[in-house]
């Protein structure tokens, strides 16, 4: 469970910058972008946007104070730089990071402040892109904030710019996220009023570049909300979204929604969709889930015949993932009942990395399974050997039985990454009295590889003319 909630805070998070961060835009001069408040944020304290300004001295340590995050006194300074030096290149700037300086610093009264500061700054200069884009997200921001503390006027003003998301027409430029962030506001304010919006706002299929990137954005929104009731409004975008990330995001997110209905959208997402890589994100999904069920489902695809033998493959690696005598039992039953190589090297890898004693027997059978591949011996073999559950002796008494060369090899190579002294002793015998020449020459440079002692007197005595 704690793997799962982790997962989806690191996804949620990084999913969250980058559908909340604003488009790209022209970078003002000596500053930088900061993805992670979605504003504009000073590259570096020295640097001058325009050095000729006579508020570039107050202006840059207003942003000092900003970076430090020193907000009280930044804004102060933000409010000299625009009451003194009106007619300053840095006079619109100032006004917005005064307001943001407010945001950060969260009281009551800064947050209103900082209202009364952005609204000056759309009247002053109504053609600054700051004021005309920034300003409006930073609003929304205040807003939502104002309103999650009670502030009746402010949460209307949150609904009203969230329905306009759903309201008819375009406005030219795709200012999304400005009103995306008044509709984050509003989920976190009052999810039931909401999730209309969003369903209206995902409803929309045009392909037009804004209503798709609205819909991206509104799916992870619903993401953070979202429960067993509301699992049909995702299993709805997967079947017919027309733009693949948006399938993708549901399925992804429909996984984090625990209950049999999730386990029932996603089995038809595996069995019906024509989109492999949806069909992917479905396997692991049932793989996390913590449903018996899900795992059957799992179980009764990788059998499938019929089935595409990548995703069969695939579903066996991560039933593979859980350890349990169950699933240990189904693996070695489909690597019996199945011709497909991929299937059976998944299955082979999956019963090496339980580690118990029963799955390195089983490896064991196989590598010594005459009727069975070569490669699948090999693979068996090398698994069977990285396993300390198979003692030195047994993969010693492997190698005296085993009549392939091929096989051999296997074993020394095997014996080679063993560090115990036994597993030396083995390698001395096999470079002293293996009648194959070339079995001799593995097993003398993989001792070559080795610090034992022993092993340089033995070399010595080979290049002093022993046989």
């Amino acid at each position: 469970m704690y793997a799962r909630d982790l997962m989806k805070t690191v996804a949620g998070a990084a999913l969250l910058l980058a559908m909340l961060a604003p488009r790209a835009q022209a970078t003002p001069q000596g500053q930088r972008y900061d993805a992670a408040l979605g504003e504009y944020g000073a590259a570096a304290e020295a640097e001058s946007a325009y050095p000729q300004d006579p508020a570039d001295s107050l202006y840059r340590a207003a942003r000092t104070a900003l970076n430090r995050e020193q907000y009280r006194n930044a804004a102060e300074l933000f409010v000299q730089v625009y009451q003194q030096y009106p007619r300053s290149s840095y006079a619109p700037q100032a006004m917005y990071y005064q307001a943001f300086a407010l945001y950060r610093s969260g009281r009551d009264g800064d947050l209103e402040r900082a209202q009364e500061a952005l609204s000056e700054l759309q009247e002053r200069y109504p053609d600054e892109e700051i004021a005309r884009r920034d300003a409006e997200s930073l609003i929304a921001r205040v807003n939502g904030e104002l309103a999650r503390r009670g502030d009746a006027e402010a949460g209307e003003e949150v609904a009203r710019r969230a329905t306009g998301i759903a309201s008819g027409g375009q406005q030219g430029a795709c200012e999304d996220e400005i009103r995306i962030a008044a509709l984050n506001a509003l989920l976190q304010m009052n999810s039931e009023q909401a999730l209309p919006i969003l369903e209206r706002v995902l409803a929309n299929r045009s392909e037009d570049p804004c209503a798709v990137e609205m819909r991206r954005k509104a799916v992870f929104l619903l993401s953070q909300h979202v429960d067993e009731s509301n699992v049909e409004i995702l299993l709805e975008l997967v079947r017919n979204d027309p733009d693949r990330e948006v399938r993708l995001q549901a399925v992804f997110w429909l996984s984090q929604v625990e209950g049999e209905r999730t386990v029932d959208a996603l089995e038809e997402i595996l069995l019906n969709s024509p989109d492999r890589e949806l069909q992917e994100k479905a396997i692991f999904a049932l793989s996390q889930s913590g449903s018996a069920r899900a795992g059957a489902v799992l179980r009764d695809f990788a059998m499938k015949a019929d089935a595409d033998p990548d995703l069969r493959s695939n579903a066996v690696f991560w039933i593979g993932q859980h350890e349990g005598a169950e699933n240990a039992s189904f693996l070695r039953e489909i690597y019996a009942s199945t011709d497909e190589q991929a299937i059976k090297e998944k299955v082979i890898f999956s019963l090496a990395q339980s580690g118990s004693a029963e799955s390195s027997r089983w490896l064991l059978e196989v590598a010594g399974n005459a009727d069975e591949p070569m490669a699948m011996r090999k693979k068996a073999l090398f698994w069977a050997g990285q396993s300390e559950r198979l003692s030195i002796e047994q993969l010693g008494e492997l190698y005296e039985g085993m009549p392939e060369r091929e096989l051999k090899e296997q074993i020394i190579f095997g014996l080679s990454q063993r560090h115990e002294r036994a597993a030396v002793d083995w390698l001395l015998n096999i470079a002293r009295n293996e009648t194959d020449t070339e079995l001799r020459r593995k097993a003398i440079f993989w001792l070559s590889q080795s610090e034992d002692p022993r092993v340089a007197e033995f070399l010595l005595e080979l290049i002093e003319g022993g046989s």
